[in-house]
């Protein structure tokens, strides 16, 4: 555990070292979700409520979703894969920490810095161009960062689970763009899901990408009935489970064949 919390420290004190990449990413953010908002706000074209969702409840739903985009690496990435690529990976696997564990550590200390300067920062200059909603309830807050937590879990085992292909391919950045593409749509950062047909968002929930995204957003603004709460929850923990057995599993053939192949 000492040598986990120090890899997560080393990189929240790396990533805080690229400032200016990180108010440039933090305006570039606000740009777009300005951009989303307004297109949202044209979509309802003066309907108070689509689906269970208000007008905003929709805007809150934007802002949130792309205060998370840093936190979550909801684009994806293909650092890891590169390793295995370049044969840095070497390194990596005589540490004194599991290599998931290790990327984990990495993972966590970048998305920390950037819940703070692309998330925190983000919200308060969102909320001067919309009104945004803050639930009353402490309860909420504590289920919605509960489900935030999960959600960050769900995008770090599934972008792995995309670079452990590295493996296999020389090159992963077309699988890992249409694999991330996916991810995008079905978990509901493209539009929340309850804007989308129906029929979609029963496609999107037989998938592990809602949790990724939509279960947190929509758990903030308070839409789903108790027995919805629990399943959004159930849904995540479930699709957790599903992905750290796969990345084990995953890594052990990777490893085996890098090693055959004298890599």
């Amino acid at each position: 555990m000492q040598a986990f919390l120090k890899i997560v420290g080393i990189s929240a004190r790396q990533q805080m070292t690229y400032r200016t990449a990180l108010v440039a990413g933090l305006f570039t953010n606000l740009f777009f979700g300005i951009l989303r908002a307004s297109l949202l706000i044209a979509l309802y074209q003066g309907e108070t409520s689509v689906n269970g969702m208000d007008v905003g409840g929709a805007i809150t739903y934007v802002a949130l979703s792309q205060a998370m985009i840093a936190y979550l690496t909801i684009f994806g990435n293909t650092e890891m894969g590169r390793t295995v690529s370049d044969g840095s990976i070497a390194s990596d696997l005589i540490k004194p920490v599991h290599f998931i564990l290790l990327w984990l550590g990495r993972d966590l200390g970048r998305s920390l810095v950037n819940f703070v300067v692309r998330g925190l920062f983000f919200i308060g200059l969102f909320s001067l161009f919309y009104s945004l909603y803050y639930p009353l309830e402490i309860g909420r807050w504590f289920l919605f960062f509960v489900s935030l937590i999960f959600s960050w879990l769900l995008n770090f085992f599934w972008r792995m689970l995309v670079n452990l292909g590295a493996f296999w391919s020389p090159d992963i950045q077309g699988f890992a763009r249409l694999a991330f593409g996916f991810s995008q749509l079905f978990s509901g950062f493209v539009l929340p899901l309850r804007l989308l047909p129906d029929w979609f968002s029963r496609l999107s929930n037989w998938t592990p990408f809602p949790g990724m995204m939509n279960h947190p957003m929509e758990v903030y603004l308070g839409i789903y009935s108790p027995s919805q709460l629990l399943g959004a929850f159930g849904h995540q923990l479930i699709w957790l489970f599903i992905l750290v057995f796969l990345c084990l599993a995953l890594f052990r053939l990777g490893i085996r064949r890098l090693v055959i192949q004298g890599g």
